[in-house]
């Protein structure tokens, strides 16, 4: 007895059915079984037991590359430090090899400032100046300086061979009037103030001549300055500057300028140039305004 088309498609579609799902779970179990390889692919590339490889070398393979890599790293190491001991031996620890840019010293100001600008009434105005004054010359305190050697004037204080230098006197007092001893205020409450030149430090610096500081009003108009110590000198009994691990203690010799300012110059900016003079030292350099000498401005109202 035939059974109808109806059946017949029924049983087909059940078939197909069948089929299906049978495919779906072979394939299913396909990339389980890839899963599962790639697994262990990736645990045998890290250690493989069978041949006892950890990331495809032997313990043996390992040793002998670590060696090989500890040697080559150690000789580059020695051949650097060997390198930098020979260079080292060169080296003088007290003097720059290449010191021929800076020559010539250049001159700095206290206070530091390009401008110096204040109300002689109001002391607030100009206390900070006070203080950097003050500050730069705790060093120079006769306390302190009176246990350093007293050195022959107009002479240098060569001492090639000591392993400490010794320091030459530059007493705080010897500034008077500038000194901030007598006059706290150095100045600055008269209208009159005073301005502290210092040289920079050149190790090994041995100017010819008898170096002093001069300073001159720009602009035309004069005006009446006196200098501490007397004629602005800076006396070569402070030269040479042998570095700061072997001269510690050293302090460069400072001049002191005092302004005296008259009624007519209150309210008015003075522009004031002050120069090393008198020495083979350079102060003409207009690449380097600084270099031999400095310009500073005062401006003093009440």
């Amino acid at each position: 007895m035939s059974s109808s088309p109806q059946s017949q498609d029924q049983k087909l579609d059940q078939d197909q059915k069948r089929e299906g799902k049978e495919g779906k779970e072979v394939k299913n179990e396909k990339m389980e079984k890839e899963k599962q390889e790639e697994k262990e692919y990736f645990y045998y590339s890290i250690y493989n037991p069978r041949t006892r490889e950890f990331m495809g070398r032997t313990a043996s393979s390992w040793g002998r590359i670590l060696l090989f890599y500890l040697i080559f790293y150690g000789f580059l190491a020695g051949m650097f430090s060997f390198t930098m001991w020979v260079m080292l031996q060169t080296l003088d620890e007290n003097v720059p090899r290449h010191q021929d840019r800076v020559a010539n010293p250049g001159l700095v100001i206290r206070p530091h400032a390009a401008e110096i600008s204040f109300n002689r009434s109001d002391p607030t105005n100009y206390n900070q100046y006070i203080h950097q004054l003050h500050e730069l010359l705790q060093r120079y305190n006769d306390s302190i300086q009176k246990r350093h050697d007293l050195c022959l004037v107009g002479e240098y204080t060569e001492q090639e061979e000591e392993p400490i230098k010794k320091v030459c006197q530059f007493k705080r007092s010897a500034l008077r009037q500038c000194s901030g001893l007598s006059d706290t205020s150095f100045g600055f409450a008269d209208g009159k103030p005073c301005v502290i030149i210092k040289m920079n430090r050149v190790i090994g610096l041995k100017p010819q001549g008898d170096p002093f500081i001069n300073c001159t009003a720009k602009g035309g108009r004069p005006l009446q300055i006196q200098y501490f110590p007397s004629e602005g000198r800076l006396d070569k009994m402070f030269f040479p500057y042998y570095g700061k691990k072997a001269h510690p203690e050293y302090v460069q010799p400072l001049v002191a300028v005092k302004l005296f300012l008259t009624k007519d110059d209150l309210n008015v900016e003075q522009t004031v140039e002050c120069k090393v003079q008198g020495s083979d030292l350079r102060n003409d350099d207009d690449r380097d305004k600084f270099q031999g000498r400095v310009t500073f401005k005062v401006k003093v109202s009440e």
